[in-house]
């Protein structure tokens, strides 16, 4: 046969220039370019080739490739780099049918082609505009993806955004920010009109924030390091996964989240520390460390619906709330909590009262309610947590030792605080928390973080004078399986 002529297995297969060259280059059908060039030479399309363009006679393929000294298949976890192959056929009209080609290729990916990107310069070590112009924009401009950038310029600006923003122009949505902005696209998106398309909308993440939970599970679950490259590269390759989300009631008011709750030592830390934020990321471990040696105790109850078994915890109990969306579950202020629209999304329609309830009575120590594994970079809070299993992860302590607690919290890097014998972890499927006050100050209460910011805080807590979504009472959370979409690594 013709080398010019395709094989079963390539869809085209040439003689063209390399360097002064001449070499046969095929594209074959699993969407690989086999060339020679100082040896045999192949880039992946799918994971390597970000697009291409024409120049003149020849044609320049622009890739991310490992970072050794050449391009193969070897499909390494090594580094990438941007490295460019240029080629050139050896008529017009063959380079005409390579671009052809070429293009129909990379369309059948699936690959996103418009996105809306916000940055928020305020997150984090306030990097996020350098990471977006060194890193994000150039990447997605070698992908030939068109962008709408916004900066966010105030708390809830996103979620203002989101809810009114035109999804037909899109293909999905990227926020260069920690998790914060995140979950007010989130909120944004299911307090519209059309909510249940809306959701939708394929969500990315770039890390750039203080915590970047979300970015660094998504990473992790592939084995790759939580950067803005690696993270902006599984956007423009196109994959997505399913993302759970968690409805928080209380009365009338509701919140949706992404990535955790939690309540008595892990929230104190988060939130308490923001006065030590000069300290950078060191904060959280100088403030666990006080919180510790001054160990506090929260009275309280916390009910759960546990996934197939996890039954034998806590005591059997019935529901003592209201359905889902329907009715409130306790009266707090009315100037203190924020409806939502009603022709948003009302929460999960689960029937609560026929599920088989358990039921911890306190004093706890600290309350910490997941969906995705890592609460941040350093901070694998729930090993087992998946993206999409319909369960949110509950690791709880309900006294320790403070030296065993200090062994313990020096383990949340790897997840290996939950092998501890003070660490309860239950999966769940609906739970309710209701929050009481610290068990050597009845006037005192705590704080309910809710992915990283203050939902509610009792009385004698953290000071601030912005007012809160939800006051310091019982509150419902039921999940809602694979409601989002993220863009995922793999």
């Amino acid at each position: 046969m013709d080398e010019s002529e395709s094989s079963p297995q390539s869809i085209i297969s040439e003689r063209v220039t390399v360097n002064g060259t001449v070499t046969l280059l095929t594209l074959t059908a699993e969407g690989k370019l086999r060339w020679t060039e100082r040896g045999q030479r192949c880039l992946t399309i799918e994971k390597e080739v970000l697009g291409f363009v024409i120049e003149g006679a020849k044609i320049r393929i622009k890739a991310v490739v490992d970072n050794g000294d050449g391009i193969c298949c070897a499909g390494s976890k090594g580094p990438l780099v941007r490295k460019d192959f240029v080629f050139q056929p050896l008529n017009e009209d063959s380079q005409r049918l390579w671009f052809q080609h070429l293009r129909d290729y990379l369309d059948s990916l699936g690959r996103p082609k418009r996105l809306f990107v916000f940055v928020n310069p305020f997150g984090g070590k306030k990097s996020a505009s350098k990471i977006f112009l060194d890193v994000v924009k150039p990447l997605l401009e070698d992908a030939d993806v068109q962008i709408t950038v916004q900066e966010t310029k105030y708390q809830l600006h996103a979620k203002e955004f989101a809810s009114a923003l035109d999804l037909t122009k899109y293909d999905g949505i990227v926020c260069v920010s920690g998790d914060g902005i995140l979950v007010e696209v989130v909120n944004g998106l299911l307090a519209r009109e059309d909510w249940s398309d809306a959701i939708k909308m394929p969500l990315g993440m770039v890390p750039a924030g203080t915590g970047n939970g979300m970015a660094k599970s998504l990473l992790d679950s592939v084995g790759e390091p939580c950067k803005a490259s690696n993270a902006i590269l599984a956007i423009i390759r196109g994959h997505k996964c399913s993302l759970d989300v968690a409805a928080i009631l209380q009365g009338e008011t509701k919140f949706f989240s992404v990535l955790m709750l939690s309540w008595g030592l892990v929230a104190d830390i988060d939130i308490e520390s923001e006065k030590y934020r000069w300290m950078g990321s060191a904060r959280i471990d100088f403030y666990a460390i006080q919180r510790i040696f001054h160990l506090r105790q929260y009275n309280g109850r916390i009910s759960f619906v546990p996934a197939p078994g996890f039954e034998a915890y806590g005591e059997p109990s019935s529901y003592n709330g209201e359905s889902t969306g329907k009715q409130s579950i306790c009266i707090p202020s009315q100037e203190q909590h924020v409806k939502i629209q009603q022709h948003g999304y009302q929460g999960p329609d689960v029937n609560l009262i026929n599920l088989d309830w358990r039921t911890i009575s306190g004093p706890f120590v600290s309350i910490w309610l997941h969906n995705v594994p890592w609460g941040g970079e350093d901070v694998m809070a729930a090993p087992d947590a998946k993206f999409s299993d319909g369960y949110l992860d509950l690791i709880f302590i309900k006294e320790c030792p403070k030296l065993s607690l200090l062994t313990l919290m020096t383990e949340l890097n790897n997840g290996g605080h939950v092998r501890s014998p003070y660490v309860i972890y239950v999966k769940v499927k609906a739970f309710v928390l209701e929050p009481g006050p610290l068990t050597n100050d009845p006037t005192k209460g705590g704080i309910i973080d809710v992915d990283g910011e203050v939902l509610a805080r009792g009385n004698g807590s953290y000071e601030c004078e912005q007012k809160t979504l939800m006051v310091y009472d019982k509150l419902q959370i039921t999940v809602d399986q694979g409601l989002a979409t993220l863009f995922t690594p793999v």
